[in-house]
């Protein structure tokens, strides 16, 4: 039995979406999300750094679990606390991507509706599903939104708004992203997520990261 790809090819050009599944299917256990937290420890170490985080409304509930929290306990604070003494500089929650993101695909729709065309539209949020279009279903990619994810929204509005107006130089913020997914990983090495060499979101780690 050989555990690889599908007829042999490189991951890259296999039918992978980056959907993270294969690290749960895997019947060797021979595969695991990549681990970037020396680059998180790197990043909170160089004084030159600005280091901000985000995290996914999500993984509060998942770290409830983690750590047998009682119902009702407030997470999200000890979250926010824990993350400020780690030496996070700012802490932002996803949440706020996740309400841009909504007013940014409403305005489209607008307009896609007016103009008649490309429709129906496709939520982009999810970066396996994207690469799952781009790989199997190309034809459908006009109607795919052209909004980013929630993510890169808020990764990318913290390198121009949040930067402008702290005074803080885009090129010294490390955006560092907490995602219960690992395609997310993928998604912010994109190059359409990288303008002038800036990346919206810099370091992406999993709930499984961060409880480490």
């Amino acid at each position: 039995m050989v555990i690889g790809t599908t007829f042999d090819k490189p991951i890259n050009l296999s039918s992978c979406i980056n959907c993270g599944q294969c690290t749960i299917a895997c019947p060797t256990g021979s595969l695991y999300e990549k681990d970037h937290l020396a680059a998180v420890y790197e990043a909170l170490h160089n004084s030159l750094n600005h280091v901000v985080i985000q995290y996914s409304p999500t993984i509060s509930v998942t770290l409830a679990e983690e750590y047998d929290l009682k119902p009702g306990k407030d997470v999200n604070g000890m979250l926010n606390a824990i993350l400020h003494k780690i030496g996070f500089d700012k802490v932002f929650e996803t949440a706020f991507g996740v309400d841009l993101a909504i007013n940014e695909l409403a305005a489209e729709l607008l307009q896609r509706v007016k103009k008649g065309n490309s429709l129906p539209m496709l939520s982009g949020d999810c970066p396996a599903w994207v690469k799952y279009l781009e790989q199997v279903n190309p034809e459908m990619l006009p109607m795919l939104t052209t909004c980013k994810s929630p993510q890169q929204m808020t990764g990318a509005i913290s390198k121009s708004f949040y930067a402008e107006t702290r005074q803080i130089d885009p090129e010294k913020i490390v955006m560092v992203s907490v995602m219960p997914c690992t395609a997310k990983k993928f998604e912010a090495q994109r190059e359409e997520m990288i303008q002038k060499g800036i990346a919206d979101v810099d370091i992406v780690i999993t709930t499984r990261e961060l409880s480490r």
